[in-house]
C-alpha cells in the first residue's frame, strides 16, 4: 500500500511538473532569429536536424567525442530499458516488446557504463568539475542506483516476475494489488519515485526542452520572412489599442466640445 501510494505521488509530481514547464517552454516568446549555423532553411530540414539531434546528439558529437560516447551509450540503454519493462504494464505482450526484452540487462549495462563515464569526466575534467554542482554528481549516483538494482534483480536477488507484473499492471489500472516483496525491489521502486519527484524541478528537464530550443527548432529564413516572434506581435497589438484608444478619447474630447444646434443658432 505505502509503495503504491508513493508510486501515485511521484507520478503525480511528475506529470504536472514536467506539463507545467512544457506549457511554460511553448508560451515564452523566442524574440530573436537565432538558429545555430549552419541551419536548415526549411521546416522539414528542422524537423531533420531535431531527428538527429534527438537520436544521434550530433552537436554533443561534433563538440566531445568523450562525452558523446558516453552520454549516447546512456541514454540509449535507458530507450531499450524503459521499452522493456512495458512487458510489466501490458497483457497481452505485444509482440515487438517481447523481441527486444532480452536485451533488458545489456540495457542496464549500457546505462551503468555510459554512467560511469559521465561521472568520472565531472570528477577528472577540471573544466568540467570546477562547474559541476553537488546535484549533478547525486543524479548520477540517483540514477546508477536504479541501473545497478535493476541489475541485482536480474543475476544475484531475483523478484518474482509473475507478482512483479500482477502489481504493475494493477497500479496501471488502479488496483492496488499486494507489493510482491523484497528490499531490492522496494529499493529499486523507491528510487525511481525519487528520481520521478525531482525530474520536473532538475536539469533532467533539458529532456522536453531541447524541442523548444531556439537555436535548434528555427528556421534560417531572416530575411524571407520577417521574426515577429511573440514579443514584438503583443507590443504592436498593444500599440494597436493605445492608438484606439486614443482616437476614441480624441473624438469623444472633440464631440463634448462641439456647440450645440440651438445655442449656434441664437
Amino acid at each position: 500500500m505505502i509503495v503504491s501510494v508513493l508510486l501515485y505521488l511521484a507520478a503525480l509530481v511528475f506529470i504536472v511538473g514536467v506539463g507545467r514547464k512544457i506549457v511554460q517552454y511553448a508560451t515564452t516568446p523566442a524574440p530573436l532569429k537565432i538558429p545555430t549555423t549552419p541551419a536548415p532553411v526549411t521546416r522539414s530540414g528542422v524537423v531533420w536536424r531535431m531527428f538527429r539531434e534527438v537520436v544521434f546528439f550530433e552537436s554533443l558529437f561534433k563538440a566531445s567525442k568523450f562525452t558523446w560516447i558516453f552520454g549516447w551509450l546512456f541514454h540509449a540503454g535507458l530507450f531499450v530499458a524503459l521499452l522493456c519493462h512495458l512487458r510489466y504494464f501490458i497483457e497481452p505482450v505485444w509482440w515487438w516488446v517481447t523481441l527486444i526484452a532480452p536485451l533488458s540487462p545489456y540495457a542496464g549495462m549500457a546505462m551503468l557504463a555510459g554512467l560511469l563515464g559521465l561521472l568520472a569526466r565531472r570528477i577528472f575534467v577540471d573544466r568540467v568539475r570546477v562547474i559541476s554542482a553537488p546535484s549533478d554528481f547525486l543524479m548520477l549516483l540517483l540514477i546508477m542506483m536504479i541501473a545497478g538494482s535493476g541489475l541485482v534483480m536480474r543475476y544475484v536477488s531475483h523478484a518474482d516476475i509473475v507478482n512483479v507484473k500482477q502489481f504493475a499492471a494493477g497500479m496501471v489500472q488502479f488496483k492496488l494489488n499486494a507489493f510482491p516483496g523484497g528490499g531490492v525491489l522496494f529499493a529499486h521502486l523507491a528510487l525511481v519515485a525519487v528520481l520521478l519527484i525531482i525530474f520536473p524541478f532538475s536539469k533532467l528537464l533539458h529532456a522536453p526542452g531541447l524541442f523548444f530550443s531556439p537555436s535548434r527548432n528555427q528556421v534560417d529564413n531572416p530575411r524571407e520572412r520577417r521574426h515577429a516572434g511573440g514579443i514584438a506581435d503583443a507590443r504592436s497589438a498593444a500599440g494597436k489599442a493605445d492608438a484606439n484608444n486614443a482616437g476614441q478619447v480624441v473624438n469623444s474630447s472633440a464631440t463634448s466640445s462641439r456647440p450645440e444646434s440651438g445655442q449656434a443658432n441664437g
